[in-house]
């Protein structure tokens, strides 16, 4: 396993690739503790979700693209983005560390059960906060308008 989860944005989650097949992500990381389907009718996607609850992320895989993985859900605390650690900033500070980064932030919303998600469309990067406390973020690949997805190298 990894010592700290990494975030390499629009590239990879500790090393494994975008694009990167669900075997591969099994020899990364082991078997996962619990797989699941999700299927999203308004956007008619469906993913497999590999859920890795001791290490605090689940990766998913599209299953309209070849089950490619294409996206992880992270809340390990431990997390690094830029080499430092996402969960210990606040969210002013997150936001700077992006723009410093290249990465402006786009879009802002405050969800009716209480979660304020920030999000940075560039990076393929959301960050979902409870209380002013970073509590998740999400982060993928890049969609395009007509359906490509971007697995940069």
């Amino acid at each position: 396993m990894f010592e700290k989860p990494d975030i390499l944005l629009l590239k990879a989650f500790c090393n494994l690739l975008f694009g990167a097949s669900k075997d591969a992500a099994v020899l990364h990381f082991g078997e996962p503790e619990e797989i699941q389907n999700l299927t999203d009718d308004i956007l008619n996607n469906n993913s497999l979700v590999y859920h890795y609850w001791e290490y605090g992320f689940s990766l998913f895989f599209d299953t309209n693209k070849n089950q490619a993985f294409c996206s992880v859900e992270i809340d390990n605390k431990e997390t690094l983005l830029f080499e430092t650690r996402l969960f210990s900033l606040k969210e002013k500070e997150i936001v700077a560390l992006l723009k410093q980064n290249g990465y402006d932030m786009t879009d802002s919303e405050h969800h009716n059960w209480g979660e304020k998600r920030v999000s940075f469309d560039s990076a393929g990067l959301d960050c979902y906060f409870e209380n002013n406390k970073l509590v998740s973020v999400n982060f993928g690949v890049l969609e395009t308008d007509n359906n490509f997805s971007y697995f940069p190298n």
